[in-house]
Protein backbone atom coordinates (compact mmCIF):
# COMPACT_ATOMS: atom_id res chain seq x y z
CA UNK A 1 0.00 0.00 0.00
CA UNK A 2 2.84 2.38 0.78
CA UNK A 3 4.44 1.64 -2.58
CA UNK A 4 1.15 2.29 -4.36
CA UNK A 5 0.61 5.60 -2.57
CA UNK A 6 4.17 6.61 -3.38
CA UNK A 7 3.63 5.80 -7.04
CA UNK A 8 0.46 7.93 -7.11
CA UNK A 9 2.41 10.85 -5.62
CA UNK A 10 5.14 10.40 -8.23
CA UNK A 11 2.64 10.47 -11.09
CA UNK A 12 1.08 13.61 -9.61
CA UNK A 13 4.51 15.25 -9.58
CA UNK A 14 5.04 14.48 -13.27
CA UNK A 15 1.60 15.82 -14.11
CA UNK A 16 2.21 19.02 -12.15
CA UNK A 17 5.59 19.48 -13.85
CA UNK A 18 4.04 19.11 -17.29
CA UNK A 19 1.33 21.64 -16.49
CA UNK A 20 3.53 24.30 -14.91
CA UNK A 21 7.17 25.38 -15.32
CA UNK A 22 7.10 27.80 -12.39
CA UNK A 23 8.46 25.52 -9.68
CA UNK A 24 11.50 23.27 -9.07
CA UNK A 25 10.85 19.61 -9.73
CA UNK A 26 13.87 18.46 -7.70
CA UNK A 27 16.27 19.99 -5.22
CA UNK A 28 19.38 18.23 -3.96
CA UNK A 29 20.43 19.54 -0.57
CA UNK A 30 23.59 18.89 1.46
CA UNK A 31 23.23 18.79 5.27
CA UNK A 32 26.71 17.35 5.79
CA UNK A 33 29.79 17.70 3.57
CA UNK A 34 31.89 15.34 5.68
CA UNK A 35 32.03 11.69 4.62
CA UNK A 36 33.26 8.55 6.35
CA UNK A 37 34.82 7.36 3.06
CA UNK A 38 37.26 8.93 0.60
CA UNK A 39 36.62 7.45 -2.85
CA UNK A 40 39.36 8.50 -5.28
CA UNK A 41 37.02 9.83 -8.00
CA UNK A 42 34.71 11.82 -5.69
CA UNK A 43 34.86 15.61 -5.26
CA UNK A 44 31.74 15.97 -3.11
CA UNK A 45 33.10 15.48 0.40
CA UNK A 46 35.63 16.61 2.99
CA UNK A 47 36.87 15.15 6.26
CA UNK A 48 36.27 18.06 8.63
CA UNK A 49 32.93 19.81 8.08
CA UNK A 50 30.40 19.95 10.89
CA UNK A 51 26.72 19.21 10.24
CA UNK A 52 24.53 22.13 9.24
CA UNK A 53 22.47 23.05 12.35
CA UNK A 54 19.06 21.44 12.17
CA UNK A 55 17.18 24.73 12.59
CA UNK A 56 18.94 26.09 9.51
CA UNK A 57 18.21 22.93 7.56
CA UNK A 58 14.53 23.19 8.43
CA UNK A 59 14.48 26.81 7.26
CA UNK A 60 16.00 25.71 3.94
CA UNK A 61 13.42 22.94 3.55
CA UNK A 62 10.65 25.43 4.33
CA UNK A 63 11.89 27.82 1.63
CA UNK A 64 12.13 25.02 -0.94
CA UNK A 65 8.50 24.26 -0.09
CA UNK A 66 7.56 27.91 -0.66
CA UNK A 67 9.15 27.66 -4.10
CA UNK A 68 6.93 24.63 -4.77
CA UNK A 69 9.69 21.98 -4.88
CA UNK A 70 8.25 18.53 -5.61
CA UNK A 71 11.21 16.26 -4.70
CA UNK A 72 13.93 17.00 -2.15
CA UNK A 73 16.90 14.63 -2.17
CA UNK A 74 19.40 14.68 0.69
CA UNK A 75 23.01 14.05 -0.29
CA UNK A 76 26.49 14.80 0.98
CA UNK A 77 29.14 13.96 1.95
CA UNK A 78 27.38 11.27 3.90
CA UNK A 79 23.95 12.40 5.13
CA UNK A 80 23.62 9.58 7.68
CA UNK A 81 26.35 11.32 9.70
CA UNK A 82 23.95 14.20 10.43
CA UNK A 83 22.58 13.75 13.97
CA UNK A 84 19.15 15.21 13.11
CA UNK A 85 18.59 13.58 9.72
CA UNK A 86 15.26 12.05 10.70
CA UNK A 87 13.89 15.46 11.60
CA UNK A 88 15.00 16.84 8.23
CA UNK A 89 13.28 14.00 6.37
CA UNK A 90 10.11 14.46 8.40
CA UNK A 91 10.07 18.17 7.51
CA UNK A 92 10.28 17.35 3.80
CA UNK A 93 7.32 15.02 4.11
CA UNK A 94 5.43 17.57 6.23
CA UNK A 95 5.38 19.84 3.17
CA UNK A 96 4.13 17.05 0.91
CA UNK A 97 7.37 16.68 -1.06
CA UNK A 98 8.94 13.34 -1.94
CA UNK A 99 11.91 12.67 0.33
CA UNK A 100 14.97 10.97 -1.16
CA UNK A 101 18.48 10.25 0.05
CA UNK A 102 21.80 9.26 -1.51
CA UNK A 103 24.07 7.38 0.91
CA UNK A 104 27.10 5.09 0.85
CA UNK A 105 25.12 2.72 3.08
CA UNK A 106 27.88 2.02 5.61
CA UNK A 107 25.86 3.25 8.61
CA UNK A 108 22.69 1.30 7.85
CA UNK A 109 21.58 -1.20 10.49
CA UNK A 110 18.05 -2.51 11.16
CA UNK A 111 17.27 0.09 13.84
CA UNK A 112 18.48 2.94 11.58
CA UNK A 113 16.42 1.66 8.65
CA UNK A 114 13.31 1.54 10.83
CA UNK A 115 13.93 5.13 11.94
CA UNK A 116 14.08 6.16 8.28
CA UNK A 117 10.74 4.39 7.79
CA UNK A 118 9.20 6.36 10.65
CA UNK A 119 10.62 9.64 9.34
CA UNK A 120 8.87 9.01 6.03
CA UNK A 121 11.73 8.46 3.60
CA UNK A 122 10.44 7.66 0.09
CA UNK A 123 13.57 6.75 -1.89
CA UNK A 124 17.11 5.69 -1.07
CA UNK A 125 19.99 5.16 -3.47
CA UNK A 126 23.32 3.47 -2.83
CA UNK A 127 26.04 3.49 -5.44
CA UNK A 128 28.21 0.36 -5.24
CA UNK A 129 31.41 0.58 -7.24
CA UNK A 130 33.00 -2.87 -7.06
CA UNK A 131 32.70 -6.37 -5.63
CA UNK A 132 35.89 -6.15 -3.55
CA UNK A 133 37.15 -2.87 -2.01
CA UNK A 134 40.28 -1.36 -3.52
CA UNK A 135 42.24 1.90 -3.47
CA UNK A 136 39.68 3.59 -5.75
CA UNK A 137 36.56 2.84 -3.71
CA UNK A 138 35.50 1.06 -0.54
CA UNK A 139 31.84 1.06 -1.65
CA UNK A 140 31.96 -2.65 -2.40
CA UNK A 141 29.40 -5.42 -2.51
CA UNK A 142 31.48 -7.46 -0.06
CA UNK A 143 31.20 -4.74 2.58
CA UNK A 144 27.62 -3.69 1.85
CA UNK A 145 25.82 -6.95 1.10
CA UNK A 146 24.62 -7.41 4.70
CA UNK A 147 23.30 -3.82 4.60
CA UNK A 148 21.37 -4.69 1.44
CA UNK A 149 19.87 -7.75 3.11
CA UNK A 150 18.69 -5.59 5.99
CA UNK A 151 17.19 -3.07 3.58
CA UNK A 152 15.34 -5.85 1.79
CA UNK A 153 13.92 -7.07 5.09
CA UNK A 154 13.10 -3.80 6.86
CA UNK A 155 12.82 -0.86 4.43
CA UNK A 156 9.38 0.51 3.59
CA UNK A 157 10.93 2.94 1.10
CA UNK A 158 12.05 2.30 -2.47
CA UNK A 159 15.69 1.26 -2.81
CA UNK A 160 17.79 1.65 -5.94
CA UNK A 161 21.29 0.24 -6.29
CA UNK A 162 23.45 2.07 -8.79
CA UNK A 163 26.52 0.34 -10.19
CA UNK A 164 29.10 2.18 -12.24
CA UNK A 165 31.59 1.89 -15.07
CA UNK A 166 34.38 4.24 -16.06
CA UNK A 167 36.34 6.55 -13.79
CA UNK A 168 39.09 4.08 -12.91
CA UNK A 169 36.82 1.19 -11.87
CA UNK A 170 39.13 -1.79 -12.38
CA UNK A 171 36.69 -4.56 -13.30
CA UNK A 172 33.66 -3.51 -15.37
CA UNK A 173 32.15 -6.99 -14.86
CA UNK A 174 31.57 -6.08 -11.21
CA UNK A 175 28.63 -3.92 -12.31
CA UNK A 176 26.81 -7.02 -13.60
CA UNK A 177 27.30 -8.87 -10.32
CA UNK A 178 26.07 -5.89 -8.33
CA UNK A 179 23.06 -5.34 -10.60
CA UNK A 180 21.99 -8.98 -10.41
CA UNK A 181 22.29 -8.95 -6.63
CA UNK A 182 20.11 -5.82 -6.44
CA UNK A 183 17.36 -7.42 -8.51
CA UNK A 184 17.60 -10.63 -6.47
CA UNK A 185 16.86 -8.63 -3.31
CA UNK A 186 13.87 -6.89 -4.89
CA UNK A 187 15.48 -3.49 -5.57
CA UNK A 188 15.74 -1.59 -8.82
CA UNK A 189 19.12 -1.51 -10.53
CA UNK A 190 20.70 1.27 -12.54
CA UNK A 191 24.11 1.78 -14.08
CA UNK A 192 25.95 5.06 -14.36
CA UNK A 193 29.11 6.37 -15.96
CA UNK A 194 31.50 8.01 -13.55
CA UNK A 195 32.26 11.53 -14.70
CA UNK A 196 35.72 13.03 -14.74
CA UNK A 197 36.94 15.69 -12.29
CA UNK A 198 34.94 18.39 -14.07
CA UNK A 199 31.66 16.49 -14.19
CA UNK A 200 32.13 15.86 -17.89
CA UNK A 201 31.91 12.70 -19.97
CA UNK A 202 34.55 10.15 -20.86
CA UNK A 203 33.64 7.56 -23.51
CA UNK A 204 33.50 3.93 -22.44
CA UNK A 205 36.03 1.33 -23.52
CA UNK A 206 35.09 -1.95 -25.20
CA UNK A 207 34.53 -4.09 -22.10
CA UNK A 208 32.81 -1.25 -20.27
CA UNK A 209 30.49 -0.75 -23.21
CA UNK A 210 29.61 -4.48 -23.31
CA UNK A 211 28.64 -4.39 -19.63
CA UNK A 212 26.66 -1.21 -20.20
CA UNK A 213 24.72 -2.76 -23.07
CA UNK A 214 23.93 -5.95 -21.16
CA UNK A 215 22.57 -4.13 -18.12
CA UNK A 216 20.47 -1.84 -20.29
CA UNK A 217 18.98 -4.91 -21.99
CA UNK A 218 17.61 -6.33 -18.75
CA UNK A 219 13.85 -6.35 -18.67
CA UNK A 220 13.64 -5.07 -15.12
CA UNK A 221 12.26 -1.53 -15.38
CA UNK A 222 14.12 1.29 -13.74
CA UNK A 223 13.91 5.02 -13.80
CA UNK A 224 17.25 5.58 -15.57
CA UNK A 225 15.60 4.58 -18.87
CA UNK A 226 13.54 7.77 -18.85
CA UNK A 227 15.74 9.26 -21.56
CA UNK A 228 18.57 8.52 -23.96
CA UNK A 229 21.19 10.92 -22.64
CA UNK A 230 23.36 8.16 -21.23
CA UNK A 231 23.60 6.47 -24.62
CA UNK A 232 25.44 9.47 -26.05
CA UNK A 233 27.61 9.69 -22.92
CA UNK A 234 28.65 6.05 -23.35
CA UNK A 235 29.71 6.87 -26.91
CA UNK A 236 31.61 9.99 -25.85
CA UNK A 237 29.23 12.16 -27.87
CA UNK A 238 27.70 15.50 -26.85
CA UNK A 239 24.01 15.79 -26.08
CA UNK A 240 21.77 18.46 -27.54
CA UNK A 241 19.43 19.35 -24.69
CA UNK A 242 18.06 22.20 -22.61
CA UNK A 243 19.50 22.09 -19.11
CA UNK A 244 17.07 23.59 -16.61
CA UNK A 245 19.48 23.69 -13.68
CA UNK A 246 18.82 26.66 -11.43
CA UNK A 247 15.11 26.36 -12.21
CA UNK A 248 13.69 22.85 -12.37
CA UNK A 249 16.71 21.42 -10.55
CA UNK A 250 18.46 23.16 -7.65
CA UNK A 251 21.66 22.12 -5.88
CA UNK A 252 22.02 23.62 -2.41
CA UNK A 253 25.44 23.25 -0.82
CA UNK A 254 26.13 23.06 2.92
CA UNK A 255 26.54 26.84 2.98
CA UNK A 256 22.99 27.30 1.77
CA UNK A 257 23.92 28.60 -1.69
CA UNK A 258 22.10 27.57 -4.87
CA UNK A 259 24.34 26.19 -7.64
CA UNK A 260 23.65 24.60 -11.02
CA UNK A 261 24.75 21.16 -9.79
CA UNK A 262 27.36 19.36 -7.71
CA UNK A 263 29.97 19.67 -10.46
CA UNK A 264 29.33 23.27 -11.57
CA UNK A 265 29.36 25.35 -8.41
CA UNK A 266 29.63 29.11 -8.15
CA UNK A 267 26.57 30.23 -10.11
CA UNK A 268 23.97 31.46 -9.38
CA UNK A 269 25.73 31.23 -5.98
CA UNK A 270 22.79 32.98 -4.33
CA UNK A 271 21.59 32.14 -0.81
CA UNK A 272 18.57 29.88 -0.96
CA UNK A 273 16.75 32.17 1.48
CA UNK A 274 16.93 34.92 -1.17
CA UNK A 275 16.11 32.72 -4.17
CA UNK A 276 12.84 33.77 -5.78
CA UNK A 277 10.46 32.88 -8.59
CA UNK A 278 12.28 35.46 -10.71
CA UNK A 279 15.53 33.48 -10.31
CA UNK A 280 13.70 30.31 -11.34
CA UNK A 281 12.34 32.00 -14.44
CA UNK A 282 15.72 33.46 -15.44
CA UNK A 283 17.53 30.13 -15.18
CA UNK A 284 14.74 28.23 -16.93
CA UNK A 285 15.42 30.27 -20.06
CA UNK A 286 19.23 30.47 -19.69
CA UNK A 287 21.41 28.18 -21.83
CA UNK A 288 24.13 26.33 -19.89
CA UNK A 289 27.51 26.19 -21.64
CA UNK A 290 28.48 22.99 -19.79
CA UNK A 291 25.39 21.07 -20.94
CA UNK A 292 26.63 19.22 -24.08
CA UNK A 293 29.13 17.02 -22.19
CA UNK A 294 27.35 16.82 -18.84
CA UNK A 295 26.96 13.44 -17.10
CA UNK A 296 24.72 14.48 -14.19
CA UNK A 297 21.77 12.15 -14.76
CA UNK A 298 19.38 13.66 -12.21
CA UNK A 299 19.60 17.03 -14.01
CA UNK A 300 19.06 15.26 -17.34
CA UNK A 301 15.97 13.48 -16.10
CA UNK A 302 14.37 16.55 -14.57
CA UNK A 303 15.18 18.77 -17.56
CA UNK A 304 13.79 16.21 -19.99
CA UNK A 305 10.27 17.05 -18.81
CA UNK A 306 10.63 20.40 -20.61
CA UNK A 307 12.71 19.31 -23.60
CA UNK A 308 9.93 20.15 -26.03
CA UNK A 309 9.24 23.71 -25.00
CA UNK A 310 10.73 27.11 -24.23
CA UNK A 311 13.98 27.47 -26.21
CA UNK A 312 16.81 28.94 -24.19
CA UNK A 313 19.06 31.92 -24.81
CA UNK A 314 22.77 32.28 -24.03
CA UNK A 315 23.69 33.66 -20.64
CA UNK A 316 24.40 37.38 -20.49
CA UNK A 317 28.13 38.16 -20.97
CA UNK A 318 29.98 37.81 -17.67
CA UNK A 319 26.92 36.58 -15.79
CA UNK A 320 28.48 33.17 -15.07
CA UNK A 321 31.92 34.49 -14.23
CA UNK A 322 31.76 32.74 -10.87
CA UNK A 323 31.04 29.32 -12.34
CA UNK A 324 33.79 26.82 -11.57
CA UNK A 325 34.42 23.21 -12.47
CA UNK A 326 35.06 21.31 -9.25
CA UNK A 327 38.44 19.61 -9.53
CA UNK A 328 39.49 16.37 -7.81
Amino acid sequence: MKATRRRVRELAIVGHALLSTRHPVMAQIVPMRRCNLSCAYCNEYDEVSKPVPVDEMLRRIDHLARLGTSIITISGGEPLLHPDLDQIIARIRHHGSLAGMITNGYLLVPERIQRLNRAGLDHLQISIDNVQPDEISKKSLKVLDKKLQWLSEYADFHVNINSVVGGGIKNPQDALIIGRRALELGFTSTIGIIHDGEGQLKPLGGEERAVWNEMRSWKKKNYSRFNQFQEAIANGQPNDWRCRAGARYLYICENGLVHYCSQQRGYPGKPLAEYTKDDLRREFFTEKSCAPHCTISCVHQVSYIDHWRSPQRPAAPGSTAGLVNIQL
